[in-house]
């Protein structure tokens, strides 16, 4: 894939990547059943899933290691105390195979169900890392350790995906310099999304400002334990006004809705 996206930039088409810098995907536990079993939504795969020679077809063809399947996501309470099993201890606790555990749960939680997959090489993660045209995105929601978010897990990307990459990749394994780091979190996603003076620090810029110690900046959020907030950044501007100061939230909210040119008010 590298290959060809290099291959298509030196003929001059402009193509980018972004990544999270963490050796797992995250995505429905759904995602390990056959296509054609999730067409139409999930209300159409309960439905498939309830029927016995339709679920017998779907046992067959179902993929995935259940030891490398992390449950982080259930909406059901009742099924809440799964959380953080992989799906061979669920299976295992309710004495029966993998398959049909996956086939259950799907039915019973109505949901998805978020699922963590152990399937990436950390070997592969720092070859992306050092690829000048990819930036980092987190390709996870804004939690906080505290209230309904405790209810369920979620992967530590995100809580510490961009910290991660200033500790682990610019200062403990020197896979990139820190100034290309930074420009790889602010510059090359601003301008690849071409969003209107962001992404610098230039006169006449909107005034995004993260100040954060190089020397202590850290992630430490896990996948057994994600709800973890970073350290090592001090200060944070939004807009020109202080929304972190000092490591805490000041309780200033003066974000913006940023939009590219594909935005288009009229049909809006």
């Amino acid at each position: 894939m590298i290959a060809k996206i290099e291959a298509a930039r030196a003929e001059g088409l402009e193509i980018t990547a972004d990544m999270y810098t963490y050796p797992a995907s995250s995505t429905g536990l759904d995602s390990s059943l056959p296509q054609w079993a999730r067409e139409g939504g999930l209300e159409a795969l309960r439905a498939r899933l309830r029927d016995p020679a339709t679920r017998a077809r779907v046992r067959r063809e179902i993929e995935g290691d259940p030891e490398n399947m992390l449950l982080v996501g259930f909406d059901s309470d009742a099924l809440k105390p799964l959380t953080g099993k992989t799906l061979a201890e669920i299976a295992a606790l309710r004495g029966v195979p993998w398959q049909d555990a996956a086939m259950d749960l799907l039915v019973e939680d109505q949901s998805r169900v978020g699922t963590v997959y152990f399937t990436m090489l950390e070997d592969n993660v720092r070859r992306q890392v050092a690829l000048p045209w990819v930036s980092f995105g987190s390709d996870g929601g804004a939690l906080a350790p505290e209230g309904v978010f405790l209810k369920s897990s979620t992967h530590p990307r995100a809580y510490g995906n961009f910290a991660r990459v200033l500790g682990k990749y610019v200062r403990e394994e020197g896979v990139i310099a820190l100034e290309e780091a930074i420009r790889r979190l602010t510059t090359l996603p601003a301008t690849t999304l071409r969003l209107d003076r962001r992404g610098a620090l230039r006169p006449g810029y909107f005034a995004d400002v993260v100040l954060f110690d190089p020397e202590t900046v850290q992630d430490h959020a896990t996948f057994m334990q994600p709800h973890q907030y970073a350290t090592g950044v001090s200060h944070v501007f939004v807009n020109g006004t202080p929304a972190l100061w000092e490591g805490e939230h000041t309780g200033a909210t003066p974000g913006r809705v940023v939009r590219g040119p594909g935005w288009n008010r009229a049909a809006t």
